[in-house]
Order: structure tokens, then sequence, then C-alpha cells
């Protein structure tokens, strides 16, 4: 992780504007009204596979976003349209959240720029640190991140662990084992930049992260790991008992990286960026993987495996 001299300022800034960057937020409405997309969506691709079940967990996943560039914002468009069909509460974000500069101005341009209509509908962001990201980032109040490299937060029966996968101390691994301990939710998610096992010809699987974190996993019953990094989809055949996803075309795609003889992949999208969104009914996970023209490339329900039938 960068930890430079950049960071002192980054974090001076931030305490200075009192950490809530209100005087962003205040302009930041009227950022797009003169953006013309430069591709359209199609919107008779939009179509919404989720149940939309009362007193569900619905929910957003996007990662690798931070570029303010025209295709994000292209994905982001598309993450309204759906959101209008299927009103997700929150996003989780899978780090690599600010490319380049990391200034008042970057953080308007390449994230509330983007994502205004969403923000103004309430949705809550929270992030997860990647390798281009300053930690300081947990200080912007629109990561949701309460000062913290890592956090645990909860929404109806299921349970959402941030990690730093760029640092993990012994600290954080003591802090991850103890809460999943005591952790009754029937839903147990963590979501992180590195991913553990990935398909991509560029990075791939981080063998010695899984080394560390695969037997925490396994021995305290999470159900469900979200990462980013490699810039595609995929949907990664269950290790251990455990379903990995990476969702890193947010902002950035790595065309055709996937390796197309990978044993450990169920489904893989590197055509297009892509985001996801999500739905936990019960003892069910149910997902979809939208491109940034709105095609639906993968979707699914899967059964909560710590569960017997």
């Amino acid at each position: 992780m960068k930890r430079s001299r950049s960071y002192l300022l980054i974090l001076a800034l931030l305490i200075a504007s009192g950490i809530n960057f209100n005087s962003w937020a205040q302009t930041a409405a009227v950022a797009n009204q003169n953006r013309v997309p430069a591709a359209a969506v199609s919107h008779s691709l939009l179509k919404v596979s989720l149940p939309l079940k009362d007193n569900s967990v619905r929910f957003g996943i996007i990662g690798d976003t931070g570029t303010g560039s025209e295709k994000q914002h292209q994905v982001a468009d598309v993450m309204l349209e759906y959101r209008k069909a299927f009103p997700f509460d929150f996003v989780l974000m899978m780090g690599d959240n600010m490319y380049g500069g990391e200034s008042p101005k970057d953080f308007k341009l390449k994230f509330e720029d983007v994502y205004r209509p969403l923000l103004d509908m309430k949705v809550k962001f929270y992030a997860s640190l990647g390798n281009h990201d300053e930690p300081a980032q947990r200080f912007y109040q629109y990561f949701n991140m309460d000062g913290k490299e890592y956090y645990r937060f909860t929404k109806g029966n299921a349970a959402f662990y941030a990690l730093n996968s760029n640092y993990l101390d012994k600290k954080q691994l003591q802090w991850l084992e103890s809460e999943l301990a005591k952790d009754t939710s029937e839903w147990k998610i963590c979501f992180f930049h590195h991913p553990p096992y990935s398909s991509g010809g560029k990075h791939g699987s981080d063998k010695q992260l899984r080394e560390v974190v695969e037997p925490i996993f396994v021995k305290y019953g999470v159900n469900l790991v979200l990462t980013g990094h490699d810039h595609f989809y995929e949907r990664l055949k269950p290790q251990k008992g455990i379903y990995y996803f990476v969702s890193g075309a947010g902002g950035k795609l790595r065309s055709g990286d996937v390796r197309d003889n990978s044993a450990i992949t169920d489904k893989a999208f590197d055509r297009d960026m892509s985001f996801m969104v999500a739905e936990i009914v019960g003892d069910q996970f149910y997902f979809q993987t939208v491109s940034r023209t709105g095609e639906t490339v993968d979707s699914g329900v899967l059964p909560n495996q710590r569960k017997k039938p």
C-alpha cells in the first residue's frame, strides 16, 4: 500500500475540510447536467432477474472504479436505471476507488460526479481499499468507513466485512477472527480488493493472501467473498465450500484477460465493463451481473451452504 508523504498531506486536507467534504457536495449535483453519453444504453436489455422480496437485503457491487472516465459514467447510468426497478440500499466497493491523484477535486470528478444521482437517492457506498488507494480514504464521508481501514456492518440477516488486503497484519487478522467467531449472522460476506481465486492473466489468484485468509473463512463459516483487482467479471466455482466472485470492471477493463483454460471458472465476462446487483432472501443469494450497455451477462441463485436443506 502507498504510505508516502502525500498520505500525510491528504490526511491534513481531509481533517481541514471537516472530513465530510461538504464544500464538494454543494457543487457536485450539477456536474452531469451537460454531459453527453458516448454510447447509448440499450434499454431493451434492461431486465431485473432478482425477486425483489419484502425485507430482503438488496445491494450493488462495483470494483476498480476510480477513473472518472466516460465509460465509468455509463456504468453508473445503467446502475441508476437498475436502481429504479430494483431499489438497492447500498453498494459495496472492491477497492481502487481512486486512480492517480486524490485531491478534493479528484474525489469529486471520479466519485461524486459519477454517482451523484444514486447519492441523492440516499444509496450508501461502503468502500474497501485497493493497491491504488491511499489509507486516508477511510475518512471520506461517502465511503462510510468511519475512519477504519477494515470494518464490519450488518444488514438484515447478513454481516459484511470490509478488509484491507493491502496490509493484512496480525492486528487485522485477530480482529477478523474475533468478529467472525461471535457472529451469528446467517450470511457472512467478506469484500476486499485482491482475489484469493481468479483466472486473470495479468494478476490471477493471490495465493499468498489465500493461505492467510482461507483457513479463517473456512473455520468461521464465511459464505461469500467479493473481490476486484482483475478488471473483468468472474464467478468462480465454489472453493472449499465458499462462493467467490471477482467484480473489477466498474471503471477499467482488461479485455480478453480471463484464461480460457481455467479450471476454476464457472462464468466470466471480459468484453466490457460491468457491475453486479444482489439480493439476499432468507437462505438464498440472488445475483445479476450487468454490462455497461445494460446486458445481463450472468445471473443465478446460490443457497446458503452453511445450512442443511
